[in-house]
């Protein structure tokens, strides 16, 4: 594949209309994301003109930008950047306000066209939800939507102060499927990745609304209990235990089956967070060595 295809293939793929022009205005590419916009695919628009009443673009005066001050005419004549704020024409008929950016095109300096780049204008509203978004992406485990491990080690950070602060105790559990490889290696890894989704959703089901699910990484998930007393903390461990055990895989007319083995530590005092998972991983490997599909416990 040529550098110049390459080049091509990768502008496909992102969030941005994107169409070239030579010097006569003809369009010789229209992305993925240009057909999104604007309804237009690539075989309606290829070798036509960026002026025959495709795009139409208009601007808050009502000003036909194709016949008269066109960003993207002005830098073919110019060689110029520019930027501005218009509204296309859509397939469908109606208006669409949309970004523009425009450069020229040159190879070992002779102008060969230019190339228009397009993304659609949104409300402060939903450029806010968008960053909202963005944010919990960034927090969130895209296999199973539990918390990741950036946004659990915060919030362990956050328990802790609440304990110095406050004396509230809370505990910690690691947790690791037993076998995991086997599974794997048996069945697939688009089976392995059932089989975390529904130890994911049995644990979740597990625990009450104030604690915390989440994935640690690969089949590792770190548990986070608020403390109403040791006995009750034992008993919702043994209830995530119990509940993955009994859970069960239809694939392929077979029956899959994982269990877990948890390492539970119960923060009484404030420590170093690294401390009290070490010693949840410990315990954890108690678990393992102790047959698996069980509970350590200990207390710090």
């Amino acid at each position: 594949m040529t550098k110049d295809l390459i080049y091509k293939e990768i502008l496909q793929f992102i969030k941005e209309g994107v169409y070239f022009v030579d010097t006569n205005r003809k369009i010789t590419f229209w992305n993925n994301y240009a057909e999104e916009i604007t309804g237009f695919s690539a075989s309606e628009v290829l070798d036509s003109h960026c002026y025959d009443n495709i795009l139409n673009h208009v601007d808050d005066a009502g000003s036909h930008l194709c016949t008269n001050g066109c960003p993207l005419h002005q830098t073919i004549k110019d060689g110029l950047n520019r930027e501005a704020s218009v509204y296309l024409h859509h397939k469908d008929g109606h208006r669409v306000p949309v970004n523009v950016r425009t450069f020229p095109l040159s190879d070992e300096g002779k102008l060969l066209g230019a190339i228009e780049l397009f993304s659609e204008k949104k409300t402060p509203s939903e450029l806010q939800h968008d960053i909202e978004e963005l944010k919990i992406l960034a927090m969130t485990d895209q296999l199973t939507g539990l918390s990741n491990r950036r946004y659990t080690e915060n919030y362990l950070s956050g328990k802790l102060r609440e304990l110095e602060e406050f004396q509230a105790p809370f505990a910690v559990a690691l947790v690791d499927i037993d076998h995991f490889k086997v599974v794997n290696d048996t069945y697939g890894h688009d089976v392995g990745d059932l089989a975390i989704q529904m130890a994911t959703k049995s644990m979740v089901n597990a625990v009450r609304s104030g604690d915390l699910v989440s994935r640690w990484g690969g089949e590792e998930f770190l548990v986070i209990l608020s403390s109403i007393g040791n006995r009750n903390l034992e008993q919702i461990s043994e209830r995530m235990r119990m509940l993955v055990e009994s859970s069960s895989l239809q694939v392929n007319e077979k029956n899959i089956q994982v269990t877990i083995s948890i390492g539970l530590v119960i923060v009484e005092k404030p420590v170093p967070k690294e401390i009290i998972i070490h010693m949840a991983d410990q315990l954890m490997y108690q678990s393992k060595q102790k047959g698996r599909n069980c509970i350590s416990l200990g207390t710090i």
